[in-house]
Formats: C-alpha cells, structure tokens, sequence
C-alpha cells in the first residue's frame, strides 16, 4: 500500500490526494482563471486572506456558539492552504481524522438513526428558536434567558442540522455503499476458466 494510503473500516483510501467533499474552487477552474487574472494579485492575496481568518475566527466562535465550527475552521484552513504551506500541513490530520469519524459514523444503523434524529432535532430547535414563541409560565429564569440570540441563532441551528444531514448522507454513500460494494467484490470467489 502506498504511503499517502490508509485502511479505514476495511478498504483503502487516499489521505492526501482524495477531497473530503467534491469540492471545486474558483481559482482551480480555467473559465474562472481568466477572471481572477483581472484582479490584482495583491487585492486576492488580502481577499483570500479576510476569508481564510473570517472563516477561523468564526468557526471558534461557533465551537461555543450554535452553528458548525469545526467545519468553519476547516473551511478557513482550505482557504488559506493557497497560500500557505503550513494550513496544508494541518488539512492532512484533520481530513484524515474526519474520514475515520466519518467512516465509524455509517458503520451501524443505530448511528445512522441517531445522526438523522440530531440533525432533525437540530432542524426542530432551530425552527422554534426562530420562531420565538413567548416566554411560558414555568420557566424558573429571566425573561432574557429564554431562547437567547433570537432568530440568528435559531437559523444557524436549521443551517447546522441541514449540514449534519448533508454530511450524513455523503457518508452514507461513501462509506456505506461503496464499502458494501467493495465488500462484496472481495467476497464472491473469482470463477477460473
């Protein structure tokens, strides 16, 4: 097995080379390159930049917060790895981190369920915390300590729960479908001829 290679729940996949998420960048693409080549390289260089950090300081936040802060940090260390090697350096951990997570996620059906039910439930809360029903008469605490944030905070629980059910269901596919696959090509004995 090559060296950029490891083996996760019983098949191999590439650590280094292979995306996490399908994901195609701007400046990758050639249509998009003619149109970045007019913008000056100092003005992308500081946009990239405001993005990258913006993306990192508000996944920290949102690790405390409601919403999806690793996947915000993830997000701004992508956007910095084009220029810098060390974001490139720390992208590898974690990708390699977040597939054997992944993989163990979809491995059992309970998880499945249990995901589908958290995002659901992520979704739900979210969608009464924007709704901002009035304050009941059993809540023991101050008015100000009912749903706080409002409806910012409840959108970005609906947003974190349609990321989770995303994700999960990427998982799903690539974990669990293609590993079914794959286990049953090992399986079925090859026919001699």
């Amino acid at each position: 097995m090559p060296a950029n290679q490891a083996r996760i729940h019983g098949f191999s996949c590439l650590l280094a080379s292979e995306p996490i998420l399908p994901l195609r960048l701007p400046w990758e693409d050639e249509v998009m390159g003619n149109r970045l080549d007019a913008i000056p390289p100092w003005l992308r260089r500081v946009g990239i930049e405001l993005l990258g950090w913006l993306l990192i300081v508000v996944g920290i936040a949102a690790l405390v917060l409601p919403g999806p802060g690793l996947l915000a940090i993830a997000g701004g260390l992508v956007v910095l790895s084009v220029h810098y090697v060390w974001a490139k350096h720390l992208l590898v951990p974690i990708k390699v981190q977040a597939l054997r997570i992944a993989a163990k996620e979809v491995q059992t059906w309970p998880r499945i369920i249990a995901g589908a039910f958290g995002g659901c439930g992520l979704i739900a809360a979210g969608a009464v915390w924007a709704a901002s029903p009035p304050m009941p008469g059993w809540w023991p605490f101050g008015e100000q300590w009912w749903l706080p944030g409002g409806r910012v905070a409840g959108l970005t629980l609906i947003a974190s729960g349609l990321i989770a059910l995303l994700l999960l269901a990427y998982c799903f596919h690539r974990f669990r479908l293609r590993g079914t696959a794959w286990r049953r090509r090992r399986s079925t004995p090859r026919r001699r001829r």
